[in-house]
């Protein structure tokens, strides 16, 4: 079973708008390394397929929404992404599939790491054998 940590993200907000704060050490379970964002994703394209041997992040869709496979090398599940107050803690060793984006959906990624390409596993049967699986 695949334990999913959704990270709840308090709004601050009055008749102007809502601003939602990032804080590492008190929303964000690690020190921030690295941000970047995913947007302008055409309509039945998938993304990820890949997961990192140490990399912790945090996913937002700050606008629209997307769905996300998680999978553990055992089991796998899927996760909607659609309220930007709440953030998807995917821990490493977690392969993900990114799919079902809205025409207006912004994917905000907050990573522990700076980006390191020897960090990812890109092919799925080289996971299920580092996952023992």
């Amino acid at each position: 079973m695949i334990d999913i940590k959704f990270i709840p993200l308090q709004t601050h907000g009055d008749d102007r708008g809502s601003l939602v704060a990032l804080e590492e050490g008190h929303n964000i379970p690690f020190k921030i390394k690295r941000v970047y964002y995913i947007f302008d994703t055409k309509k039945g394209v998938h993304r990820g397929f890949h997961a990192h041997k140490n990399l912790k992040q945090v996913v937002i869709a700050v606008r629209g929404n997307c769905k996300f496979r998680l999978d553990n090398g055992t089991d796998s599940i899927d996760v909607l992404l659609d309220d930007p107050t709440k953030g998807l803690l995917i821990e490493s060793f977690i392969w993900r599939e990114m799919y079902d984006f809205s025409e207006d959906c912004v994917l905000m990624v907050l990573a522990d790491s700076y980006y390191d390409e020897q960090d990812y596993i890109r092919n799925y049967d080289v996971f299920l054998n580092l996952t023992n699986n």
